[in-house]
């Protein structure tokens, strides 16, 4: 039986989604974020259209919606980047603000500048990205 704190608590908690084509990444990167314990819900999508796909198929249930994005680089069929443009488009039909953190293991300085470029990223993040770092970025984000 769930105590109303535990329901504010899990309100509090963002809901999150995971754009990477590795596999491998994405379990290890999942089983990470529920070890936080600080995601209410985690998506999963293996490149940029998927999640642009997913994003639009939600736009009728806005609570379905994730609240922190995290997207790598190098993917097939929708990089990151591409992403990233078709998402200035889809932003504003959305009814709130997703906090989009890169995670790329590329550390060229022309990356990182270019991810400022773009208001929605929060914080370009060089692989691997650890425990602690998935429970800072998710207990800022508590509402």
């Amino acid at each position: 039986m769930l105590l109303k704190s535990d329901i504010s608590m899990e309100l509090q908690h963002p809901r999150v989604m995971l754009v990477d084509d590795d596999e491998v990444y994405l379990f290890a990167a999942t089983k990470t974020i529920e070890a936080t314990g600080l995601a209410a819900k985690i998506d999963v999508c293996n490149n940029g259209l998927d999640a642009i796909n997913f994003l639009n198929n939600q736009l009728q249930n806005p609570s379905n919606l994730p609240e922190i994005i995290f997207i790598d680089l190098n993917m097939p069929i929708m990089d990151g980047w591409e992403f990233l443009e078709a998402y200035e488009l889809l932003q504003q039909k959305l009814p709130g603000k997703i906090k989009i953190y890169i995670l790329s293991s590329s550390v060229d300085k022309n990356d990182i500048m270019r991810s400022k470029k773009y208001g929605s990223v929060i914080e370009y993040i060089v692989k691997p990205v650890f425990k602690a770092k998935f429970s800072e970025i998710l207990q800022n984000d508590k509402n």
